[in-house]
């Protein structure tokens, strides 16, 4: 713990290891938060592949390298969500990819707009929401699990459809029904949480207040942990509130290679290391995971093992633009 945190110790912080023995199970369903190449909760990613879970099912967005290095370390049975890649750098992620070509997985793809208001729905408590998105695409006709599969019932929080178009009892016109996202556990990484679990995400928040706010029990990784007091001055800049909260784990850099912006940026050098390991198949992305997960305790290995305290430095973000305007985006390993 670090800065002005009260030397009381809280019941909800906890370090990566416990929470993922504690509520992560085998066959949990979870809920991802971040963006693309943004705030993923990276460290808890790679607690989850060192403990061998199987059979997760994830729900998000637009989520890239946590789902995909996921995917590729066979821990996932299913995913439902928009998008799955690493923008700038591939898309859609090669993991991915390769398990749904070769039926690995089970997935389930909506728009943007649709795979949030599926977490808006389960953070409402209704079963659905309207949505005039997706129509006139062929997100509408083709579905990646057929309805026969749904309609089995083998698993309670599959819905029975992946969607429903209708016709407006008020004015009309067609409009799609999404089905609610209930996640059993929703894992986000934010800059700053208190100490009782006030959640403080500094720039844009994508869906993760609805991810949280959808899910059973909420894990929040973060960048640094502070009194609850000192959050709690500024209400009004705070996301999730303390009682949704479960557990907190304080990981520092724990997002990378991922960016948290006023923080660090994404890191192109490890992602190009990460995208080439991915791509050349199940073997070599083995291997990856050999070097930077399985032999590796902990955080702090993990950061020396990309580039220790030099590379952090690289990452830092400008204090007032949020991001590092040094960080090469050209793509610099295709």
């Amino acid at each position: 713990m670090v800065g002005n945190v009260n030397a009381e110790i809280e019941d909800k912080i906890m370090d990566t290891k416990e929470v993922v023995k504690k509520f992560i199970l085998d066959g949990c369903h979870i809920g991802l938060g971040g963006f693309t190449v943004q705030r993923h909760p990276m460290e808890l990613i790679r607690e989850i592949i060192r403990q061998r879970k199987r059979n997760l099912v994830l729900y998000g967005c637009s989520q890239g390298i946590d789902a995909d290095m996921l995917i590729g370390a066979k821990c996932v049975k299913r995913i439902e969500m928009a998008y799955v890649g690493d923008e700038p750098f591939v898309s859609p992620s090669p993991n991915f990819r390769r398990a749904v070509e070769e039926g690995i997985i089970e997935w389930e793809d909506y728009t943007n707009f649709g795979a949030t208001l599926r977490f808006v729905a389960g953070a409402l408590g209704i079963p659905f929401m309207p949505t005039k998105s997706m129509l006139g695409s062929d997100i509408i006709t083709k579905w990646g699990i057929p309805a026969e599969v749904r309609e089995k019932g083998s698993d309670s929080r599959l819905a029975s459809k992946k969607l429903a178009v209708i016709t407006c009892p008020f004015t009309g016109e067609k409009v799609t029904l999404v089905p609610a996202c209930k996640p059993e556990v929703a894992i986000i990484h934010a800059q700053i949480c208190g100490t009782k679990g006030t959640v403080r995400i500094l720039g844009q928040t994508f869906a993760d207040e609805f991810v949280a706010k959808s899910a059973e029990k909420v894990i929040v990784t973060c960048e640094k942990i502070v009194s609850e007091e000192s959050v709690r001055m500024e209400p009004e800049r705070n996301q999730i509130p303390f009682y949704l909260v479960d557990a907190i784990v304080q990981v520092p850099y724990g997002a990378h290679p991922t960016a948290v912006y006023k923080y660090y940026d994404y890191d192109p050098d490890h992602y190009a290391i990460y995208i080439k390991a991915a791509r050349g198949g199940w073997d070599s992305f083995e291997k990856y995971l050999e070097e930077y997960v399985y032999s590796v305790d902990g955080l702090s290995e993990y950061l020396e093992k990309v580039g220790g305290a030099e590379k952090l430095l690289q990452l830092k973000a400008d204090s007032v633009l949020g991001y590092n305007p040094k960080i090469r985006r050209d793509k610099p390993f295709r």
